[in-house]
This record gives structure tokens, C-alpha cells and sequence, in this order.
């Protein structure tokens, strides 16, 4: 039987990249390996296929081989045959683990660790997170703060080793160091993580009594941070290496502030520009005058309130805001006024009120344009 096109195998274009051929063999390898297929008598045979054409097509001096004679490349005579390799195109064994090599990760990545192997050394320890809530006016002018954060610092009696005495941890007899034991399981060597050491290849011999061998213990930790006039809700706060110490004389982590600007009882804020809601009497707000109202700063400022003004009506008090936080200036404050109806009234007071409506039915434009309006509206439904 005739062999199939090693492209039409993995399913690419002659013209597939080195990566989409990668990709394209390990998908297959993953669909048709055998133990995933034991009902499928000619998964083995298949799986054999895919990586026949994977040991050719990956190895770019094959690969021109083939395109160039097709699979007479590899039957001895073109002198671009697999190396050392027998015929069908693996190269012996270490070709075929080779092409193997590249799916094996993907199918038994709970059991094999990343490719290169290696220890786990130094690490670098964990970023922390500390939620500051402050007031308005501390958000206005700036502040410092001491907090008292807990974590994992080096531990002082070893210098972070974890040994008695601050001694260097050993080479794992279990694993020589290298953090991972092979075990041979059938066809396949299966690398795990070394149990003795947990993938670290070194051990400690006399761990220290303060840590327990751990190399850090926890702490509170007391600091002063610095909070920039302007933050509002949601800024954070970045303190490089003060989050938790690293294991084995790994860098630190960082320590990320998150404010939260409290509300306040008379400003509302909206970025740089605060809002004041200012009541004014009913008289006041038809004659005219003036309301002293309160500034972020602790100042204080008076407001012409025009005569026949409604609620609703703002001012600009311009500088009075909120200072940038990235740049130079201020916001400004809006005075909203809220004019207030009186309530608890005295006999006297309702007979006033009662003579001033009669005497000013032509002095409110609006409610005046309104009826005008509904007049119409009604008129206009009856015919």
C-alpha cells in the first residue's frame, strides 16, 4: 500500500510554517495515541503515521529532502534519509522519541514537569493588598499614614535559608539536586516532582528552630505611606518590596494600597469638581442676597444669590474644587441652590403668605406659562 502524503497526514498546506506543523502533529498525536483509542484497532498504526511525517517535516534539512523527492528521500538511495535511521522514517529510537517528545508534555502534563526540567530555586515572594479608607479633606490636602500590615518576612535567626545557623541548604539525595525522579512506566519514562525535596532539589539537614525551616515566619510590619493630594476611590499605591518576603533569597514582593474616599456630609465629589447643595429661604431666593457657604479648604464663602432665583440654580466658585492628582490646578465648586419652602407656620405667618399670593398671580412667569399651556391643551381635547 502505497504511503500517504506526509502534508495530507498532518493535515497542512506544503506551505505551513514550522509552528503550524507543530501544532497540527500535536493535535493529531493527542486524538489518535493509543491509549485513548483502545477501541480503535488502527489508532497504533495511525499514531505510527502522524509521526513518521512529524520526524520528517520538523527537521527543515528533511523536510527540503521530501519536498524535493517525496518519500524516495528516505528509502536509502537519495542520500537524504533519516541519519543513523531505518527504513519507515523515525531514525531509530531517539528520532522517535524526539518527535514524540514534543506532544508527551501536552498528554501527561500532570505527571511531567516543564521542558528543560530544572529546580525550583529562589522565588520571588507575594504581592499584598491593604484597603485605606481616608476622609475628603485628607484627599484634598494629602497625608501620611502608618499602617500595620501582617506577612511573611525572612526569618532573621537563618537569613531566609531555613537552616540552623543561616547554613546553605544541600543538594536532595532522592532527586541529585535536579528536583524531579523518572519512573519507567511501560513504554514511557515519566518524570514527577521529587517528593522528597517537593521540586526545590535542595534539602535542609538542621532546619532552624525559629521557622521551622520554612526560611520565613510572620510578621507585623509597620509603615509609613504617603497618600498625594487629589486620590479619590479606586487610585492605587504601589510600595516595590514591601509585600512578603521571597523563599530562598528571592526578591520580595510589592505591597499595592487601595483608597477609598470616604463620603462626605456636605460635598459631593465628581473627579476634580465638588458640589455643594446650599438651602435658601423662600424670601431670600425671590429678593435676592447673599449665603455664606463652607470651602474643602475649612474657609468659608459668601454667594450673591440673584433676586427671583429657583432651586436648582448653581454657582461657580472657580479653585474651590479638588487639587489634579497627575498635573497642577484645581476644580471648581458648584453652589446648587435649594430654595425651601417654610413649614410650621403661625396664624400670622399663613395670613401673610395667603395676602402675598393674591397680590403676586401676575409676578410667576412660569407657573403662569404653564396653565396657559394646560388651557390649551384641555381647549384644543374638547373640540
Amino acid at each position: 500500500m502505497a504511503k500517504r502524503d506526509f502534508y495530507e497526514v498532518l493535515g497542512v498546506d506544503r506551505s505551513a510554517s514550522a509552528d503550524e506543523i507543530k501544532k497540527a502533529y500535536r493535535k493529531k498525536a493527542k486524538e489518535l495515541h493509543p491509549d485513548r483509542n483502545a477501541d480503535n484497532p488502527n489508532a497504533e498504526t495511525q499514531f505510527k503515521e502522524i509521526n513518521e511525517a512529524y520526524d520528517a517535516l520538523k527537521d527543515p534539512e528533511k523536510k527540503a529532502a521530501y519536498d524535493r523527492f517525496g518519500h524516495a528521500a528516505f528509502d536509502g538511495g537519495m542520500g537524504g534519509g533519516p541519519r543513523g535511521g531505518r527504513p519507515g522514517g523515525f531514525g531509530g529510537n531517539a528520532d522517535f522519541a524526539s518527535a514524540f517528545s514534543d506532544v508527551f508534555e501536552d498528554l501527561f502534563g500532570d505527571f511531567v514537569g516543564g521542558r528543560g526540567g530544572g529546580r525550583t530555586r529562589a522565588a520571588r515572594g507575594s504581592d499584598l493588598r491593604y484597603n485605606m479608607r481616608i476622609t475628603l479633606e485628607e484627599a484634598y490636602s494629602g497625608t501620611r499614614k502608618t499602617i500595620r500590615v501582617p506577612r511573611l518576612s525572612s526569618c532573621e535567626s537563618c537569613n531566609g535559608t531555613g537552616a540552623e545557623g543561616g547554613a546553605e541548604p544541600v543538594a536532595c539525595p532522592t532527586c541529585s539536586g535536579m528536583g524531579k525522579v523518572r519512573a519507567q512506566q511501560g513504554f514511557f519514562t515519566v518524570e514527577r516532582t521529587c517528593p522528597t525535596c517537593s521540586g526545590s532539589g535542595q534539602i535542609v539537614k538542621n532546619p532552624c528552630k525559629t521557622c521551622s525551616g520554612a526560611g520565613r515566619s510572620e510578621k507585623e510590619a509597620s509603615l509609613s505611606v504617603n497618600i498625594p493630594a487629589g486620590v479619590e476611590t479606586g487610585t492605587r499605591i504601589r510600595l516595590s518590596g514591601e509585600g512578603e518576603a521571597g523563599l530562598r533569597g528571592g526578591p520580595p514582593g510589592d505591597l499595592y494600597i487601595f483608597v477609598n474616599v470616604a463620603d462626605h456630609p456636605i460635598f459631593k465629589r465628581e473627579d476634580v469638581t465638588l458640589f455643594c447643595r446650599v438651602p435658601v429661604s423662600m424670601a431670600r431666593a425671590a429678593l435676592g442676597g447673599e449665603v455664606e457657604v463652607p470651602t474643602i479648604d475649612g474657609g468659608r464663602s459668601r454667594v450673591k444669590v440673584p433676586a427671583g432665583s429657583q432651586s436648582g440654580r448653581q454657582m461657580r466658585l472657580r479653585g474651590k474644587g479638588m487639587p489634579a492628582l497627575r498635573g497642577s490646578g484645581h476644580g471648581d465648586m458648584l453652589i446648587e441652590l435649594a430654595v425651601e419652602t417654610p413649614v410650621n407656620l403661625t396664624s400670622r405667618q399663613k395670613e401673610l403668605l395667603e395676602e402675598f399670593e393674591k397680590l403676586s398671580a401676575e409676578n410667576n412667569p412660569e407657573s403662569s406659562s404653564f396653565f396657559d399651556k394646560v388651557k390649551g391643551f384641555w381647549d384644543g381635547m374638547k373640540s
